[in-house]
This record gives C-alpha cells, structure tokens and sequence, in this order.
C-alpha cells in the first residue's frame, strides 16, 4: 500500500515579514542619497563651468558699462570743443553708446555659450527689412547726418534753394523748416536739401550792394555818377571802411547803364538797398537826369484815294 506525503509550505510569521520589509526600506534608504550624490557629482564640473561663464559675462558686463560711460563723456567733451550742433552731438554720442552695448552683449552671450553669429544673422535681416521699408526715410536721415555734420547752414541763416528761401527755424535728423518773409513755414526733406546747390545769404557779416541804373544818352554823365557816389557816402547804413565804386558799366542801345557798389551788414543789406533805390530816383529827378524806359512811338497816316 502506497502513501502519498502532501508537504504544505510554511507561511512566514508576522515578525519574518516586518524583518524582510526592514531590510528592503534600509537598503532603500542606503540607495536614494548614494544615487542623488552620483547625479550631483556628474552634475559639478557643468554647474562649476556655467557658473564661471555667468561670472565672466557679468565682468564683462560690468567693465563695458564703465567704457560706455567714458566713452559717452569723452564725446560729448570732444563735441563741445568743436562747436557741433546739439542735436549731432546727441544723436552721435546716443549710436555710439548703442554700438558700445551691443558689443558688450555680444561678448557676454558669447561668454555664456550662445553664438553671437546667430544674434547677428537676426538683426542683420531684420534691419534688411527695415531699410527696405524705410528707405527713403532713411536717405532723408542720411541727409540731414550730412547737414549736419558739413555744417553749410545753420539755425538761424538764410538760404535759397532751388526756386525755396527762408531763415532757417530748425534742422532735423530728416526735415528742415525754413520760415518766409511773409510767414510762411516750409519743410524740406533733407535728402532733397543736401543734394541741392544751396545759397546761404547770411553766411558773412556783409555783403555787397550792387545796383545797375540807365541814364539817357542825353543826360549828364560825370553828374549822375556823382549823385551815385554821394547817395552811397552819406547812407548810414553802407561800410565807409569799405570800398564804393561807381563806374559805367555799359553803353546799351537806349541808355547809359551805370554801375555802383558799396557794403553793407549783412542784416541791413535789404534795408539799405531799398533805400538807394528810392533816393537814386527822387536825386536824379531833382538833377534833371533821365532814366529812359521802354516806349513805342504811332503814327498814324491818312491816305486819300482820288476817285
């Protein structure tokens, strides 16, 4: 007779279960701060190196900010010696600061590990685009840069300009307002002024009155030069230092074309101009010269037709 022996596992006790799950939490706890070291420790030479790149983009920083702000009085000191307009001396100490941090920023992402090239290529299309857009704006700016810098009128001068005159009121970095004689304000873009031939009446301290006047043929000469010369003597306002000329400038077919010349301030050249017109003419009426004009003599004739 055969007997089959059935052998039934054990079933751990309660405290074989705390034991095994108390070594399993211990090896854990053994296993966590080991892991979280090595992952620091593989982390330290990045950290350490990007720490240093931060430190050395912030010295950067720093030492650039210095520069630019030497630099921004170091122009400003140069401008001023030389007389430069205040809106040139802004605008150029302002780009140069600009292009100063830019340079440093540069560096600093350099430093830190983004490639400036790519900084570069975005500004460089970006500013493409904008010129595009802008570009007559920009040949206005352009423009005034040159007004501004070759200096061939300032605030306050006269000029003309193809067919355009007045005192100038303001020169911007792409206008220029001109006010005229009878109050008008005009605004000339100053790429259209800066290649214009440009008459700056007011540039000297004087200038020089010149007049022509015809006499008859008839009339006396050696007595309307006189008159000529005495009229420029006793004005006020023409520069006795000053050479005055009165000469005879041609022999035209209906008159004798006298000339005269004298000095004047410039901010009197109008007023003393008017003025030797007007007593040339009353001078010369009273002396009985003639000033001929233009005439067309008719005559009328009557023809009779024998029938």
């Amino acid at each position: 007779m055969i007997y089959f022996s059935l052998q039934t596992p054990s079933i751990p006790t309660l405290e074989e279960t705390q034991a095994v799950v108390q070594e399993v939490h211990q090896d854990l706890q053994q296993l966590k701060p080991n892991a979280i070291l090595e992952t620091i420790r593989s982390w330290t030479p990045g950290l350490l190196s990007f720490s240093y790149r931060l430190l050395y983009a912030a010295i950067i920083i720093i030492i650039g900010n210095r520069i630019a702000f030497y630099l921004r009085r170091f122009l400003k000191r140069t401008f001023d010696r030389m007389g430069m307009d205040l809106g040139l001396s802004k605008f150029l100490i302002s780009l140069a600061n600009a292009i100063a941090y830019a340079i440093v920023i540069f560096m600093a992402l350099e430093k830190i590990g983004i490639p400036s090239t790519s900084i570069i290529a975005l500004l460089g299309s970006a500013t493409l685009a904008i010129g595009l857009s802008l570009q007559e704006s920009l040949g206005n700016f352009a423009g005034g840069i040159l007004i501004l810098v070759m200096r061939p009128f300032g605030i306050h001068d006269y000029i003309v300009s193809e067919g355009v005159e007045g005192k100038v009121l303001n020169i911007g970095l792409v206008y220029t307002t001109l006010l005229t004689v009878d109050n008008r304000r005009i605004t000339i873009p100053n790429g259209t002024l800066s290649n214009a031939v440009i008459t700056n009446v007011t540039a000297q301290e004087k200038r020089r009155i010149d007049l022509t006047i015809g006499i008859s043929y008839s009339s006396d000469l050696k007595k309307a030069k006189a008159i000529l010369e005495r009229i420029y003597r006793e004005d006020p306002q023409i520069l006795q230092d000053e050479p005055i000329t009165v000469y005879v400038d041609q022999l035209a077919d209906s008159s004798v074309i006298l000339g005269s010349r004298g000095w004047a301030a410039t901010e009197d050249y109008w007023a003393a101009r008017w003025r030797i017109i007007e007593k040339t003419k009353l001078e010369f009426d009273d002396a009985g010269i003639e000033i001929p004009y233009n005439q067309m003599d008719v005559n009328i004739f009557q023809k009779t037709i024998d029938k």
